[in-house]
């Protein structure tokens, strides 16, 4: 089994920051692209943001220059730092991972439960 943990969410002022950290654990052998998605109220999930293996990164263009996506393969974990936020942030934000697994020689998608970010004054 693989889980993926999130943390870091909260009630922030616009302008403020915020770092996401997902974490994934359970026997893994490797990670393919780990992204972040996000559903604000109403809305559709979307993807944010995602990271490939050798580092290649994608951003939506209403994030690009305030949010940066980040790895740590030796600890399975995901970060996403948050700059400049806006109250068009607010959204529960959601890890997503292609994990293979011990023994498992293919990738399967996961998810993370899901963190609260909103941005109000």
């Amino acid at each position: 089994q693989v889980q993926l943990v999130e943390s870091g969410g909260g009630l922030v002022q616009p302008g403020g920051s915020l770092r996401l950290s997902c974490a994934a654990s359970g026997t893994i052998a490797s990670i393919n692209v780990m992204g972040w998605y996000r559903q604000a109220p109403g809305k559709q999930r979307e993807l944010v943001t995602s990271i490939t293996r050798g580092g290649s990164t994608n951003y939506i263009e209403s994030v690009k220059g305030r949010f940066t996506i980040s790895r740590d393969d030796a600890k399975n974990t995901v970060y996403l730092q948050m700059n400049s936020l806006k109250p068009e942030d607010t959204a529960v934000y959601y890890c997503n991972a292609d994990v293979m697994l011990v023994g498992v020689y293919r990738y399967r998608e996961v998810w993370g439960q899901g963190t609260l970010v909103t941005v109000s004054s």
